[in-house]
């Protein structure tokens, strides 16, 4: 490792496969989410999808690129977004809390995904006439499940392959 001015180390260069890894798998996993959305007519993509293929496919061992996280962190924030939508409006405070008790939730249920922070922004700034509840079933649910599952694919070519980390915690300490 490289070690930096501050004291800290860069993390050691990726190999080649792991490259390859980040670069097909993101690219399968938006690719498909695109053809199905235009084969079906139903939309599956969303924005966070970008940023939860960086962790899925280029950070594969971190607890915020597992499936739990992945799919529980969506939904619940999700959730949240189109609840203070429908219930609040879409004013700046309503947005602001939204993406706070996202936050807070994912915490709470131990399923933190970074890019589903962004789900309540996405879905009051679209507002009530382009989102309804609907919107967990695809694409949140299905888009999610979709992209975990080609990451089980992706993540586990090779010899190195051991992908998820974890699911549910089963057998781990419980807090």
């Amino acid at each position: 490792m490289k070690r930096l001015q501050g004291g800290g180390t860069l993390p050691p260069k990726p190999t080649l496969t792991q490259l390859l890894k980040g670069l097909v798998g993101s690219a399968l996993g938006i690719l498909t989410i695109c053809i199905l959305s235009q084969s079906t007519g139903v939309p599956w993509l969303m924005a966070p999808f970008g940023a939860t293929c960086v962790l899925l496919f280029a950070v594969p061992t971190s607890p915020l690129a597992q499936p739990r996280n992945v799919i529980g962190g969506h939904l619940i924030s999700a959730t949240v977004g189109l609840i203070a939508l429908y219930g609040f409006g879409d004013s700046i405070i309503v947005i602001a809390l939204a993406v706070g008790i996202a936050t807070l939730l994912m915490q709470y249920f131990r399923a933190v995904h970074p890019p589903a922070g962004a789900n309540p922004l996405v879905i009051i700034l679209a507002g009530q006439g382009l989102v309804g509840f609907d919107y967990l079933f695809t694409p949140v649910l299905v888009g999610s499940i979709t992209l975990v599952a080609i990451a089980a694919v992706v993540n586990n070519y090779g010899a190195e392959g051991k992908w998820p980390v974890y699911w549910h915690g089963v057998g781990r300490q419980k807090d």
